[in-house]
């Protein structure tokens, strides 16, 4: 039977997570967060390795249980109505399970039955899915001889077959090179004009070049909600600046000179032409800084080049809310003026109590297709190697 696009319940949101809470015994991975999404939204999800990104995407797409709290998907509950929510989810994970000795062809066609296609429909959208993904020219073509770059597009191509409300991708660009990275985000920006998607990465370009949406995800708490645009203005605020650049090259002179300006409370440098300097430059008073800066000269005579207000970066906004944390959970040193969490997000939720959300179970890889179209996601599972121990590690 076709799965169906409509919703099990009337609702505003494609993805609503209250209060949703996962431990490893006494690990805490996601400690309360909540959020949601609306109908044709792409949002970036961001956060350092071991943040909790990979774990709230588990448990959106049914692979995992949550220990508190509660996400509902296209109107289903993850808990209560898992098989709805698998048919209307699309997902992608970091590591693509493939059936490496099926044809491209071969291989779309069984996705297509096991997610519930209707017959007459299948030709249809095997072609339509393939001529989104870039796929015609390797249909032929085993899985196991394509590149890197083509079994991704074959692991998006399986994602979306079903025509899914919701679509959940997991690093889709990792390992890629810069041609398949734009090629790959592409074909994200196509179906985003239609479907809701959720997608995290390490690509700070991508958020960019894609998202209506970012949510940032720090030791398992959301610490940032809002768009670019809304960050940015946050950033500039927490860490004003001007950007100047001289003449020569750097020296310890000039910078012990920059200093010692008024109103300057940092001084970076950072990268510039040949032949020339350029510091980024702290101020809390930047008018005062530019007088000095006008007014002054440094102690070795140099040619001012050019003076500009410091504009954020993304990855700025990323060192803000993260506080500059590796994997390993080492801090850099960041000067944070405001790190208050900029939420989009309802009220707090009391956890739901009550039976855990039913773990996905492995299935026979020759499962029939009678069984349903979450078999599919159940033998997803089966092929991803990735144990809860190093889910925990990697976020």
């Amino acid at each position: 039977m076709e799965t169906s696009s409509t919703s099990g319940a009337a609702s505003a949101e494609s993805i609503v997570v209250e209060n949703l809470h996962k431990r490893y015994g006494d690990f805490e991975a996601l400690d309360g967060i909540s959020f949601s999404i609306k109908p044709g939204e792409i949002v970036g999800f961001l956060g350092p390795n071991g943040a909790g990104k990979t774990t709230t995407m588990k448990i959106l797409t049914c692979f995992m249980s949550a220990t508190g709290g509660s996400a509902r998907v296209a109107g289903f509950d993850v808990q209560k109505d898992s098989a709805e929510v698998r048919r209307r989810v699309g997902y992608l994970p970091e590591n693509v399970p493939l059936y490496d000795e099926m044809i491209v062809f071969d291989y779309l066609r069984f996705v297509a039955e096991l997610r519930g296609v209707a017959r007459a429909r299948r030709q249809e959208r095997i072609r339509a899915v393939a001529e989104l993904t870039g796929l015609e020219q390797v249909m032929g073509r085993t899985i196991s001889e394509l590149s890197k770059g083509y079994r991704q597009r074959v692991g998006l191509a399986q994602a979306i077959i079903h025509e899914p409300d919701v679509i959940v991708l997991d690093e889709p660009t990792t390992g890629l090179d810069p041609n398949q990275i734009i090629e790959i985000r592409d074909v994200i920006k196509t179906i985003g004009k239609e479907k809701t998607i959720i997608f995290s990465t390490h690509i700070l370009q991508e958020v960019t070049a894609v998202c209506d949406r970012i949510i940032i995800i720090n030791r398992g708490k959301i610490v940032a909600d809002g768009s670019l645009h809304e960050l940015e203005v946050r950033v500039a605020k927490a860490e004003p600046g001007l950007v100047v650049s001289y003449e020569g090259e750097a020296s310890d002179a000039l910078n012990a000179w920059l200093s010692n300006l008024a109103g300057v409370e940092g001084v970076s440098e950072v990268g510039g032409r040949p032949g020339s300097s350029t510091y980024r430059l702290k101020t809390l008073d930047k008018a005062a800084t530019r007088r000095a800066l006008l007014a002054g000269e440094p102690g070795v005579a140099r040619e001012l080049l050019s003076l500009r207000e410091a504009e954020p970066t993304l990855e700025a906004i990323f060192r803000l809310y993260t506080g500059g944390e590796t994997e390993e959970g080492a801090r850099v040193e960041v000067s944070v003026a405001d790190t208050s969490v900029m939420s989009s997000g309802g009220e707090d939720v009391v956890a739901q109590q009550g039976d855990a959300p039913v773990e996905a179970s492995s299935e026979n890889l020759n499962a029939s297709p009678s069984e349903g179209a979450e078999s599919m996601v159940d033998e997803a599972a089966a092929m991803d190697e990735t144990s809860e121990s190093e889910e925990v590690s990697r976020g």
